[in-house]
């Protein structure tokens, strides 16, 4: 059993420390004494920030680098109580509006926790009611339409998937993957007459139409799009080094190179990956 002194004495250096971070931030906005530049953020100006750290936990995480999380999640730990600040500078919340509203969220979500309804149920089931509240939620804030409440500036294919989800709950949705399939290759075609064709502004919508629908063959595969291009991105840099490192091996940079000398190399690269994943018998 956990030592319940310890447990109570962690609580409030949690308490203590979570405190002195408040106060630092009311330091650094104090319109006398404060730091000329966080005086001078306002939401929009950090928002930006906000995004960032949040992706850099994620990269944290990626990598396993649990003194690098610990750092990242402080640092978007900030982030909050930046806003928090600035919401109560204006008198629109605080931070302890924020953490009861969170609080009381929490609670409402999970009745099979706080509740009376029973904790036999599956992760699919779960995931299911907890969409139903949410549902329910929506009706109450009165946002009638289906996809009212997915916020406009989330990232491209995030808020793709997140649109479609929505209309799926509805039924619109197509019955398997072999009919979103089948729409890649329709809308891939349409990108090629509109490179073809027409003019910059179609094949900008043409290129959205595909990414679209690439992520809703994500969504019905269950592969999640940002782990899956983070992947992605991580491999072409991996191998992309391999190259410089060739090239660096032979005295020359890629610039001195050409295009057939570093895809021959990439080519090796990739090969040795290839050969990497095969496990013997």
């Amino acid at each position: 059993m956990p030592d319940d002194t310890l447990i109570h004495d962690k609580s409030a250096d949690a308490l203590r420390q979570i405190e002195r971070l408040i106060a630092i931030m009311a330091r650094l906005r104090d319109p006398e004494t404060g730091c000329p530049w966080d005086i001078e953020q306002d939401f929009a100006s950090i928002a930006p920030y906000t995004i960032e750290e949040a992706y850099e936990v994620a990269d944290a995480i990626e990598r396993a680098d649990w003194s690098d999380l610990e750092g990242e999640l402080g640092d978007l730990l900030l982030q909050s109580i930046y806003h928090a600040q600035l919401g109560s500078e204006a008198g629109h919340f605080d931070i302890g509006t924020i953490a009861r509203r969170i609080s009381d969220k929490m609670v409402s979500r999970h009745p099979h926790v706080f509740g009376d309804e029973s904790r036999e149920k599956s992760a699919e089931q779960q995931t299911a009611d907890w969409e139903a509240i949410k549902a329910a939620e929506r009706a109450g804030q009165a946002q009638p339409r289906v996809l009212d409440g997915v916020a406009g500036n989330l990232p491209g294919l995030l808020r793709a998937l997140k649109l479609q989800k929505r209309a799926a709950r509805v039924g619109f949705d197509w019955p398997d993957v072999s009919h979103v399939l089948d729409k890649i290759t329709e809308e891939a075609a349409e990108v090629v007459d509109a490179r073809d064709n027409l003019g910059p502004e179609e094949l900008e919508e043409e290129i959205g139409d595909l990414l679209f629908n690439i992520a809703n063959l994500a969504r019905h595969l269950d592969v999640d799009t940002e782990a899956a291009i983070r992947r992605t991105n991580a491999k072409f840099t991996r191998r992309f080094n391999a190259i410089e490192d060739t090239l660096a091996a032979k005295g020359i940079t890629p610039s001195d190179s050409s295009l057939e000398e570093m895809d021959a190399i990439w080519n090796e690269v990739r090969a040795a990956d290839k050969r990497r994943k095969i496990k013997p018998d």
